[in-house]
């Protein structure tokens, strides 16, 4: 005698409403393994009343699906200063969680990898900004977000990529020392009247692109616009239509929607921007930030599950970093 077999129904397929944003860029025999941690991050963020803030450069399941603030440097610092949740998440590297326990400083803030440092922030120390306010006494020190709290507490202000030339001559001084990225210094100086001191960091991300590059993009790609970000090295910002921060490059996009674009700058960057736009072709030779790809669905799952791993600042080191970030949110 023959056995009836009843197939399964088949599972319904997860959160569609998300995947929906996310479509274009994960594969959908990829997805239900990526909702499993989706879901439970989101399960968490409700139990612990916490928020993930999500860099432009974090990878699109993440940036799409679990972030509750995205964006760049300046509107993670805005929102981490404004938000009544009880732990923060950043997903994104360490000074920046460091910059969001300065804004919050009775919150939990969490990194799901202590390892997702930040090439500019490891190439100064605050001894090295008081060697530099003891060698120019009396300039004052505009110090890139991109730094460690330590290094922070020994400026007089903070700045982003995008409000760098806003801070520089809202100081209205002759000469600032600018810190620590040299090509964005030098790149504000050519904007400015203001004598702009640099110091020797580069990002390793952006320190790679060259102008051949562009001048290759512009023949095997005609008429592609071409859009840099201000840490690349002063020739590749003059060879480019347009430079600006990641904020400003998403918004370009936006308003003047070129057919085709390349943004250079991080990989994910170019992919968060194109789910935006899919009538739009990006052109893709970016570069990938090893640090912000330490950070994972599964970390940040991680992290939620185990209150780990907690970012804290010394009192002694606290209270003067977060004047400098408050100052430049002041004039921002």
């Amino acid at each position: 005698m023959l056995e009836t077999i009843t197939p399964r129904s088949a599972s319904p397929f997860p959160l569609p409403e998300l995947y929906s944003r996310v479509e274009r860029h994960i594969p959908r025999i990829e997805w239900p393994l990526l909702a499993e941690d989706i879901a439970a991050i989101l399960k968490l963020k409700r139990e612990k009343n916490a928020v993930i803030l999500a860099h432009n450069y974090q990878t699109p399941d993440i940036f799409h699906t679990v972030g509750d603030i995205v964006g760049d440097s300046l509107a993670l610092a805005r929102e981490a200063a404004r938000t009544d949740a009880d732990v923060i998440v950043l997903a994104g590297v360490h000074f920046m969680a460091e910059t969001a326990k300065l804004l919050n400083p009775g919150k939990t803030v969490l990194i799901p990898d202590t390892r997702a440092g930040c090439s500019l922030a490891e190439s100064i120390t605050a001894a090295d900004v008081r060697l530099m306010r003891a060698r120019y006494p009396g300039v004052p020190i505009v110090t890139y977000v991109n730094t460690s709290a330590a290094v922070k507490a020994e400026s007089d202000i903070c700045c982003t990529s995008g409000n760098a030339k806003k801070i520089v001559e809202g100081l209205g001084v002759p000469k600032v020392i600018m810190i620590p990225d040299e090509y964005l210094a030098l790149n504000i100086a050519a904007q400015t009247h203001v004598e702009i001191i640099a110091w020797k960091g580069h990002c390793e991300v952006h320190e790679r692109f060259t102008p051949e590059d562009i001048r290759s993009l512009r023949e095997s790609h005609p008429g592609v616009v071409v859009l840099a970000h201000p840490e690349c090295p002063p020739d590749v910002v003059a060879e480019a239509d347009f430079a600006g921060s990641t904020a400003a490059m998403a918004d370009y996009v936006g308003t003047k929607r070129p057919p085709r674009v390349v943004l250079l700058t991080e990989c994910s960057m170019s992919d968060n921007v194109a789910l935006q736009y899919p009538d739009l072709e990006f052109v893709r030779p970016c570069n990938l930030c090893p640090h912000m790809k330490r950070i994972t669905l599964k970390n940040i799952r991680h992290a939620l599950e185990t209150m780990t791993h907690e970012v804290t600042v010394a009192p002694e080191i606290a209270g003067r970093a977060r004047l400098a970030v408050e100052r430049m949110l002041a004039i921002s």
